[in-house]
């Protein structure tokens, strides 16, 4: 591996799960809308055509609570065979407006990373998901000062992260993403020549979780967010 310390320009941060806690929600709500809809389906079942309906709906609707929702209600008629209550569909749209108030809860020893990494790299936010939840969480999470750029994508493919540095001015092999996502923070980033670092996290959508075998010296895999610090010693 090179000198990170010469190589490395420019340091981007997932959001969701990565800084924040964000998919325990998910997954707190999903177990009440299975709730919901036991009488139609087993529980287990409820969640396998939910998530089904949200995969089919990326393309219209995209990441985000407000997708869940329309997804959640999708699949409740559907399942339901257009026999669900309108009370029933009131206490889903519940859920949803209840995710949108929770907290933003950050993660262990995030903001000592981001204060030691500030100045001596840009650091950015490069996370997808619904605009104005994202902008929402980032404001409550009191980091905007660390940021010289915030990024909120629709999606997390090779051309979104090529129109990211061409926008930055850099070169690929100048670029450290770090995330939990293996499919969409480390592997296209690794794939266009930049650096992935994966730092998992305990919960994962089904949607996102991938296998991989891979062997790069631009992949790089933390227990947790601090080891980043590791990698760039300060003088």
């Amino acid at each position: 591996m090179k000198n990170l310390h010469d190589a490395i320009k420019v340091i981007a941060f997932d959001a969701d799960d990565t800084l924040w806690n964000n998919e325990t929600y998910f997954a707190e709500a999903e177990q009440k809308f299975s709730e919901l809809l036991e009488d139609f389906l087993p529980r287990h079942t409820v969640l396998r055509e939910l998530l089904h309906t949200e995969i089919s709906n990326l393309p219209l609707y995209g990441y985000g609570i407000k997708a869940f929702m329309l997804s959640m209600i999708e699949t409740a008629i559907r399942i339901s065979d257009k026999k669900i209550p309108a009370s029933v569909i009131e206490k889903m749209v519940n859920i949803g407006r209840e995710m949108l108030e929770k907290p933003v809860v950050l993660l262990d020893d995030v903001e000592l990373v981001l204060k030691t990494l500030k100045g001596r790299y840009r650091l950015v936010l490069a996370t997808k998901g619904d605009l104005l939840d994202q902008e929402r969480k980032l404001i409550k999470s009191n980091l905007q000062e660390y940021f010289h750029h915030i990024e909120i994508m629709s999606e997390k493919k090779e051309d979104d992260y090529r129109k990211l540095i061409r926008h930055l001015d850099i070169k690929p092999e100048s670029f450290m993403m770090i995330g939990n996502s293996l499919k969409s923070d480390v592997m296209p980033v690794i794939t266009i020549g930049g650096y992935g670092v994966h730092v998992p996290y305990h919960t994962t959508w089904a949607h996102e979780k991938i296998e991989v075998n891979l062997e790069s010296d631009r992949f790089i895999v933390l227990d947790k967010l601090s080891e980043i610090l590791h990698l760039f010693p300060e003088n």
